[in-house]
């Protein structure tokens, strides 16, 4: 199934419900006073996040949800109905953003997780509500205010451990081929990527990771050029990036000049995402006369000026590959250790500030 990364949609929370205007009529009661009940609240839109979807295509054939309007009061002070809610459900990864002011309204990163992102509009009151000593016969009401509109852009940032990086042609998609059961396409010209792909790469038994191939950046991405900028998005969610340099392209370009291409786009981009942890690949030395790998990749680790994790590996034959998913899967153990001593050092915080008693006790 293609992956479809972005959609549009437009969410529309129901209408508050106005006020009645009413009063008591019945047999020896001529003049009973005011009845007219509250409207019903809107319903509101929400976003839930579910682990049954995996992209956003159902979206490109519905794009607008409404959420239940709120029902009128009646009389003997009948409020009216609340609206029922409308509740969309979307992959995990999701995050929303309002496209009018640009603020993001929703970060989806867990099933179940649920943002209200359109809220109903609140109730009319009746003219119940406005009976007072001075005046027992109000024949004033509200009506329900209008429920929020938003024109949503929903992102699927896919949630994977590693992410590739590189130019087209890097070998990106050949190396996810060879370490995971994932199939990307892979041909002999740029930007066979169209879209990420991910594959799980296994170690052994409970020990496995998630990488992600994301489509070839070239100069200038971060001005709209090519389609790598598109993805860079998807990079922000992992632990770690694997920047992979075809060690001999066919073009003959200098690899240290588009490896440094790549590191200048992935900086304008985003700050945070140059300062995540990278890893520097040399791929297709099978390319290379075996008396001269050793000196041409030492070459370009000069050139880059490289002090960072460098393996060198082909995809194609799978040299070097075991290795360096090993000690990929150890880094992201010792990650994922790091997280949990952390959590366990802010929750032990957190419980001694509650324990502690405050100077007013």
């Amino acid at each position: 199934m293609k992956f479809v990364d972005e959609a549009r949609i437009n969410v529309i929370a129901g209408d508050g419900g106005n006020g009645a205007l009413g009063f008591r009529r019945e047999k020896y009661i001529p003049r009973g006073g005011p009845d007219g009940g509250d409207g019903g609240d809107g319903g509101s839109v929400f976003l839930r996040a579910t682990q049954s979807l995996n992209t956003l295509a159902d979206f490109r054939h519905q794009r607008t949800y409404l959420a239940q309007r709120g029902e009128n009061g009646r009389g003997q002070n009948c409020s009216g109905a609340g609206g029922k809610d409308c509740i969309v459900e979307v992959p995990v990864g999701t995050v929303a953003t309002d496209r009018e002011t640009g603020q993001v309204i929703a970060d989806l990163q867990r099933a179940g997780q649920m943002v209200e992102v359109a809220r109903g509009g609140w109730h009319g009151l009746g003219n119940a509500r406005f009976k007072s000593s001075t005046n027992q016969a109000p024949r004033k009401t509200t009506d329900g205010t209008p429920g929020e509109r938003r024109e949503l852009l929903l992102e699927l940032r896919v949630l994977a451990d590693v992410g590739l990086l590189g130019l087209p042609n890097a070998g990106k998609s050949t190396l996810i081929r060879q370490v995971s059961s994932a199939r990307p396409k892979v041909a002999d010209y740029p930007f066979t990527t169209l879209h990420p792909n991910l594959g799980v790469v296994s170690i052994e038994a409970h020990r496995s990771f998630v990488m992600a191939d994301i489509p070839g950046l070239i100069e200038g991405a971060a001005e709209g050029h090519g389609l790598g900028v598109r993805f860079l998005k998807h990079l922000s969610r992992t632990r770690l990036l694997l920047h992979l340099v075809d060690v001999l392209p066919v073009d003959e370009t200098d690899p240290v000049t588009g490896a440094v291409a790549v590191v200048n786009e992935l900086k304008k981009h985003s700050e945070p995402l140059f300062a995540k942890e990278r890893w520097l690949v040399l791929n297709k030395t099978d390319l290379l006369p075996a008396d001269e790998r050793e000196a041409h990749c030492a070459a370009i680790i000069r050139g880059l000026d490289w002090t960072g994790p460098v393996y060198q590996v082909s995809a194609v034959t799978g040299a070097g590959t075991r290795a360096l998913c090993a000690d990929i899967m150890n880094r992201l153990e010792r990650l994922h250790e790091e997280d949990a001593v952390s959590d366990t050092s802010a929750i032990a915080e957190t419980l001694a500030a509650e324990e502690t008693p405050s100077d007013d006790a």
